[in-house]
């Protein structure tokens, strides 16, 4: 098993550290001080700067004006973006432009794909169906009236929704197949509602009421939205890994000067077997995330579908992410929760996370279903 990148994958690493390099994870009011959202926007100008160095572009093909690189490159630029809280839809506008290049209309992809390179156009999808708990498709349908489509339903918790240009809106259509919708913000007969996430961001309550689209708008090959939502997922997990690795390292520079007795609290070790604990768990996110983004990407067969790759990086995501902040908070005493000192807003970020992931039981559910349904031996 080989686990280098490729010379191309190690140079977007190394673009992304550029462009976060200058961001402040506190530039935004702290969401333990505000009542409403932090923020009506997201970064702008970091936006401006990623597409400057061709990292919207990174997983366009060259027709598009793109690199054309895969799932694993999108993650390892998504984990360098979670180390600094960077407020940007770059996981939801790669992810659904992806889909489209993916699975959408040759029409679709020149009209849409070349602008998300440039930063033109702002991309997010509904994955959380209309209570967070259900299948997203089935919050809404989609039945056909002649050369047109008309979608009725609601998509709750939809990040980014008010800002975005364009919002990608899984549905079932009259024989129950998954669909997926791309919807102008703008468009007659959708509406938003606000919400608040943990970390101060604004969400949104999708509703659709009688929406009228094109048929080229609306993405009908199979497995289109299954994969977007794979992908969405192991985006989510790169993004715990990120901030876990950075909530790690913080607590190591504290420890190291933070004294008790005469000696850095580091040294103790009650202190180290936890510290330990953590990076075992993030080596594990690790590992996870990468054969389920290489799963996506490659399409590479193996003993499970690519769900189940991605079940058991969720896992360990929403386990690992909770855990990390949680003895990083542990350990830091009393100035964990100084709101004058960062770690208080990785850990509403972390929160967040583990929230969008869901528990690691009904994972641990799923794919014990994908292993009754696909038995190793056979």
């Amino acid at each position: 098993m080989d686990f280098t990148f490729t010379e191309e994958q190690q140079a977007a690493v190394e673009a992304a550290k550029a462009v976060f390099s200058g961001v402040a994870p506190d530039g935004v009011p702290s969401p333990a001080l505000t009542a409403g959202a932090v923020a009506d926007e997201f970064d702008r100008p970091l936006w401006a700067r990623l597409a400057g160095a061709d990292l919207l572009s990174l997983v366009l093909a060259p027709e598009h004006g793109g690199a054309g690189l895969d799932p694993i490159a999108l993650c390892l630029v998504l984990r360098e973006s979670a180390k600094v809280l960077a407020r940007v839809p770059l996981l939801e506008t790669s992810a659904v432009a992806m889909a489209v290049q993916r699975f959408g209309s040759a029409g679709l992809g020149s009209t849409v794909l070349p602008r998300i390179g440039r930063g033109e156009l702002v991309l997010t999808a509904g994955a959380n169906g209309r209570t967070g708990h259900d299948p997203a498709e089935l919050a809404v349908t989609a039945r056909r009236e002649g050369e047109v489509w008309v979608l009725d339903g609601v998509q709750t918790a939809v990040p980014w929704a008010q800002c975005a240009d364009l919002i990608a809106v899984p549905a079932h259509n009259a024989h129950g197949r998954a669909v997926l919708a791309l919807v102008p913000r703008t468009h007659g007969g959708l509406s938003l509602a606000e919400q608040i996430s943990t970390t101060g961001e604004l969400l949104a309550e999708v509703r659709l009421d009688s929406v009228r689209l094109e048929s080229e708008a609306l993405i009908e090959a199979d497995g289109a939205w299954e994969w977007l939502r794979g992908l969405l997922a192991t985006g989510t997990c790169a993004l715990a890994l990120g901030l876990g690795e950075r909530v790690l390292s913080m607590t190591s520079e504290y420890t190291s000067k933070r004294e008790q007795f005469g000696f850095p609290v580091a040294t103790f070790q009650a202190v180290a077997v936890q510290a330990a604990d953590r990076y075992i768990d993030l080596r594990a996110m690790e590992a996870t995330l990468w054969q389920a983004a290489w799963r996506i990407g490659s399409g590479a067969g193996g003993a499970l579908p690519p769900a189940g790759d991605i079940a058991v990086a969720k896992i360990w995501a929403a386990e690992g992410v909770r855990r990390v902040v949680q003895t990083a908070q542990h350990l830091h005493g009393g100035f964990g929760a100084d709101t004058d000192y960062p770690l208080h807003r990785y850990h509403a970020w972390a929160k967040q996370l583990e929230l969008s992931l869901g528990p690691a039981a009904a994972h641990e559910e799923a794919l014990g279903d994908l292993l009754a349904a696909h038995p190793l031996g056979a």
